[in-house]
């Protein structure tokens, strides 16, 4: 028996768009229970490298692997969280078939959904204090109360691996504490995390692992390694500035 490779590989990664290079030769190795908060400007790259390890995307170079697998064979392993704008909320579907839809990957598509996928969509729903919306039509929820519903499909799905793309977007000041902590609870029991993520100022609270991305990789490693102002400026040039002064005198200070 093989031994098991790392969560996530990625080996000299490029992929583009019409020609034009989103990611170049992007090395990467994440350990098991890291939580990495990915950073970059737009357009950087970040959800690209989330959809290519997804296989949602081929690349144009280089590899993934999922625990020493391709991303075919892997991919069963990994749960996601995508983009909001990506998603289309006016599907006639209930915030209770949403979250069953993270069950599917244990019985196959055409499989009968049983009492016990049920009951832990159910429980699922009650860890995000979401189980009183159950009945609800997705698209008549807010936007803080689809990314919850979304991370208790995520919690459904019971994957090694979790790749989230900017879930905190749109969400209050509460919504996204009580999410913080639900991903830090899924990182104690094991969990892997990857996590798209645009705010400079609570990225060094949040996460203890970070990417900074621009096409290429510019660093990654732990917080104080990588959370220097060095770095961001490398990372976001003349737009860190624009981003806020609070950011820049955190990086600063650490």
């Amino acid at each position: 028996m093989k031994p098991q490779g790392l969560p996530i590989e990625v080996h000299d990664l490029t992929v583009s768009y019409q020609k034009k290079p989103v990611l170049y030769g992007v090395d990467l190795e994440i350990a098991e229970g890291s939580l990495v908060g990915i950073l970059g400007p737009n357009g950087a790259g970040k959800s690209t490298l989330i959809k290519t390890i997804m296989n949602m995307i081929k690349p144009n170079g280089g590899y993934v692997k999922i625990f020493g697998d391709a991303p075919q064979k892997g991919i069963k392993r990994i749960g996601y969280i995508p983009q909001k704008e990506s998603v289309d909320w006016d599907f006639p579907v209930t915030v209770s078939d949403v979250v069953l839809m993270g069950r599917y990957g244990h019985h196959g598509w055409l499989s009968r959904i049983g009492q016990e996928d049920r009951n832990k969509a159910r429980e699922c729903l009650e860890q995000v204090n979401m189980l009183a919306y159950a009945d609800r039509p997705i698209g008549n929820l807010s936007g803080g109360q689809q990314q919850r519903v979304f991370l208790a499909r995520a919690l459904a799905q019971e994957s090694e691996v979790y790749l989230m793309d900017e879930p905190f977007a749109g969400v209050d000041a509460v919504t996204e504490k009580t999410m913080i902590s639900i991903l830090r609870e899924m990182q104690k029991s094991g969990k892997t995390l990857m996590v798209v993520h645009h705010d400079l100022a609570s990225a060094k609270e949040y996460f203890d692992q970070l990417l900074l991305l621009n096409m290429r990789k510019v660093a990654y490693g732990s917080v104080p390694e990588v959370f220097t102002h060095e770095l961001l400026q490398k990372t976001y040039g003349g737009k860190l500035a624009v981003l806020s002064e609070m950011a820049t005198k955190v990086a600063k200070a650490s």
